[in-house]
């Protein structure tokens, strides 16, 4: 065997020294010179220090008869277990042996990095894909590449159409159509003047127009310039060679089939534009579908039948039928509404705690639309909530609760605790609905009537503390609402408030903190002292120094609003006592 002009024997045989049987390979003298440092010597210089390191244990470890001391897979493991090496740190990247036909296992072990990692800019990533064409930048793209790739997708489209047909077939083809885009890219194809004729008035009107200036010559030549999307075209005339339109329109998606849509309008292709509107009318559509779908179809104007019944499916106002009208002679408002009453009445918590979400982003949607002002310009008084439909009945809804809570109230009281839990349940709907109201800053007639339930807090400390303090919790809203300037209502009320439940709500506000989860205690301190600093300073005093006595014998079970003490001290006596000393 000659091996680059030079003798090599290759023999079998068992070395002496008790290695495994391998091939041995000899060479000429002239043969390449052995590596500086390959692996084996790298070996046996790790296995000297090795050693030397471990005198007494080296011995045993190469003269036993089981270890393959010639190996210098032996001296490298002896090398790792002697804590040499790390097992995970490769050792130095060395030649190959260019002698040998192909690189041993050792070889490939210790240049793994060498074989696997690469640097970025040797990395070829594979291009993009979207909907099965490749995406190419045009500012990095050459004119033919785009060129190309418009070629291939058009030979694609055309390899999808039905099994027989003819379209861009060179032999029977009568008409040399050649479309062409914005950007200079052209297409062009073989197709059949019986079939354009057939199916498209544009066509059949521009065929004519050729016939009549004598252009009588086979093939026509017809040119469409200044296309939108030239694979477009191409897909809406492989429509007219299909016989089932609608199952050739199902592969596409939304986007594409109202690009055909509207290619189909601008050339007349009558069954094209009503399998496209098929389409969309049985079609789901994402959310942002929606808009282009109803956008298209309002600009081509499209006298049909199929347009209507798509554009019903996202207008309540196109063309309804008399039939249409009464039953569904119902504004958003209405329908939020019979929404309200089903959640207030529903009977699962943890449904109703997440309607309660839907409700409520719902009604402040709907909001935007509806004639609301801020709190300066009458929307909580009755007048301003007349033409408002949302909150005449929030506040409907809210008097009903309100009765059922005080007659539930009134019988607890009473020791008679069968329907207990009644009093949670709409005073969480009170709360609920309070935080809509307050969300549209018309909240102050809520407080004006919470502030005069006087019954209720009269009624409060004969009922049992575990069925009353989410009673509370509404009155930890408003301090909030005031505290914030969500509600602006006189001092009146305001005195009211605190004079009807501030000792109902110290009561409860033990239970408030131990048992809802999720509260922001310093958000209702906070709430509750800003609402005392605007009352007048005499109120304040009063309030506070009651607070004061409270706090020291009820610690943590009362809340915290020693911020506003110290505010109230220093309008009350440092700044009078300030101002005293300076005019003296």
């Amino acid at each position: 065997m000659k091996k680059g002009g030079k003798p090599v024997t290759a023999t079998h045989g068992v070395p002496s020294d008790g290695s495994w049987c391998c091939a041995t390979t000899s060479f000429s003298p002239a043969a390449q010179p052995r590596p500086l440092c390959g692996p084996q010597d790298w070996a046996e210089d790790v296995v000297a220090a090795a050693m030397d390191a471990f005198p007494a244990a080296a011995p045993a470890a190469f003269s036993s008869p089981y270890a393959l001391c010639s190996s210098s897979y032996s001296k490298f493991n002896f090398a790792l277990g002697a804590g040499l090496l790390k097992p995970m740190s490769p050792p130095p990247l060395a030649a190959l042996d260019k002698s040998r036909s192909s690189p041993t296992l050792f070889d490939m072990m210790t240049n793994e990095q060498g074989f696997y990692r690469r640097s970025p800019e040797h990395v070829v990533h594979p291009p993009m894909q979207q909907l099965g064409r490749a995406v190419a930048d045009p500012e990095a793209t050459s004119p033919q590449d785009r060129q190309l790739l418009l070629q291939d997708r058009v030979a694609e489209i055309i390899g999808n159409c039905s099994p027989g047909n003819q379209l861009n077939d060179p032999e029977s083809g009568d008409v040399h159509l050649t479309l062409s885009s914005m950007d200079g890219l052209t297409v062009s194809l073989n197709v059949h003047r019986h079939i354009l004729v057939g199916h498209s008035r544009f066509f059949a009107a521009k065929l004519r127009d050729l016939w009549s200036k004598q252009q009588r010559s086979l093939p026509y030549i017809v040119e469409i310039s200044d296309c939108d999307d030239v694979e477009i075209y191409v897909e809406t005339l492989c429509l007219m060679y299909c016989k089932d339109l609608r199952r050739r329109l199902m592969r596409e998606d939304v986007s594409k089939v109202l690009g055909i849509l509207k290619v189909s309008a601008a050339i007349a292709f009558d069954a094209g534009v009503l399998s496209c509107l098929e389409y969309l009318e049985a079609s789901p559509w994402a959310e942002d579908e929606e808009e282009k779908v109803a956008s298209l179809l309002s600009q081509l104007h499209l006298e049909s039948l199929g347009t209507v019944e798509v554009l019903k499916r996202v207008s309540l106002e196109v063309a309804p039928s008399a039939a249409d009208e009464a039953n569904s002679g119902c504004d958003s408002q209405e329908v939020l509404l019979r929404l309200l009453q089903v959640v207030l009445e529903g009977q699962d918590e943890k449904a109703r705690r997440e309607m309660k979400g839907l409700v409520s982003k719902l009604i402040r949607e709907n909001s935007t639309t509806t004639n609301g002002g801020g709190p300066g310009n009458g929307v909580g008084s009755s007048e301003g909530r007349g033409g408002d439909l949302i909150e005449k009945s929030l506040y409907t809804a809210s008097d009903r609760c309100l009765r059922s809570l005080r007659h539930h109230f009134a019988r607890a009281a009473a020791s008679d605790l069968t329907d207990a839990a009644q009093i949670a349940r709409q005073a969480d709907n009170l709360h609920w609905i309070l935080d809509i109201l307050i969300d549209r800053q018309s909240a102050d007639d809520f407080l004006r009537t919470w502030a005069c339930q006087t019954e209720l807090s009269e009624l409060h400390p004969r009922v049992p503390a575990i069925n009353r303090y989410e009673v509370s919790r509404v009155t930890a809203r408003l301090f909030i609402g005031v505290g914030k300037g969500q509600i602006l209502v006189p001092k009146e009320a305001r005195c009211l408030l605190l004079r009807t439940w501030m000792e109902s709500f110290y009561e409860d506000f033990g239970w408030i903190r131990q048992r809802c989860n999720g509260l922001d205690r310093h958000l209702i301190e906070e709430g509750l002292a800003n609402t005392v600093l605007t009352l007048p300073l005499a109120t304040q005093q009063e309030v506070l120094l009651g607070w004061f006595h409270r706090f020291l014998n009820a610690g943590d079970d009362c809340p915290n609003i020693q911020k506003g003490f110290e505010m109230w001290w220093r309008r009350a006596f440092w700044r009078r006592n300030g101002k005293l000393q300076t005019t003296g």
